[in-house]
């Protein structure tokens, strides 16, 4: 009988944000798959959960790593997927070893927790009845720019991630592109002793973060076109 795959939100930043069935799944699992060791085995530690079998998955090996993790749930075992923070799978490697699961009828469960998006979007202000997640645009600027310039016309709210050295570019980007009027909420460092909710225009918040220099996790709102 094969084992089941487990999919375990950790924490975004602050260490009390883990659930308790989070914790008990990560105790019992037969394997613990990480993104990055060092993030991986911090996190074990952290609750005192004993080291057991573990694997790795990220995008430098998510296809042979699939594999190996497909191998240990036929034979099985249990297997608990956690990313670097948040949610696995979401904006993280572990699409594959899903698809995977799935094809070989392998049971899959997920266990919720912290992540970045939904309180993102319960602070910005704006309508969140409907929303478009874009998440990550182009690390290249003129094709970011092309991408947004696709958006340009949306009407929903829209929600973009970056890297933390992007915030700036990014924002600059949208002001030229949705206008420097364009309504933005910038989540920076959600859950962690510095967490700020900054809001105003984009241009606004441009000038904000190239001044203070901000680098750190960030969700950025862009409000949707009021122009029909």
């Amino acid at each position: 009988m094969a084992g089941i795959l487990y999919l375990v939100a950790t924490p975004i930043g602050n260490d009390d944000d883990i659930t308790v069935r989070a914790l008990s799944v990560l105790k019992n699992a037969d394997v613990v798959v990480y993104e990055e060791r060092k993030e991986g085995h911090r996190l074990l530690a952290r609750y005192n959960i004993p080291e057991k079998l573990v694997e790795s998955l990220n995008e430098h090996n998510e296809a042979a790593a699939t594999f190996h993790i497909i191998e240990h749930l036929k034979a099985g075992k249990n297997v608990a997927l956690i990313s670097d923070a948040g949610t696995p799978v979401f904006s993280d490697p572990g699409q594959l070893l899903v698809q995977k699961a799935v094809e070989n009828q392998i049971k899959i469960v997920p266990i919720p927790g912290a992540s970045s998006l939904l309180p993102a979007l319960t602070v910005c202000g704006f309508p969140i009845d409907r929303f478009l997640f874009y998440g990550f645009p182009s690390p290249k600027s003129n094709r970011r720019i092309a991408e947004l310039r696709q958006l340009r016309n949306e009407r929903r709210t829209m929600v973009f991630m970056d890297a933390p050295y992007r915030l700036a570019p990014l924002l600059k980007d949208i002001a030229e592109i949705f206008g420097e009027v364009r309504r933005v909420c910038v989540a920076f460092n959600l859950t962690m002793p510095d967490e700020q909710i900054f809001r105003g225009t984009a241009l606004e918040l441009y000038r904000q973060a190239e001044k203070k220099n901000l680098k750190g996790e960030f969700v950025v709102i862009v409000e949707g076109t009021t122009h029909r």
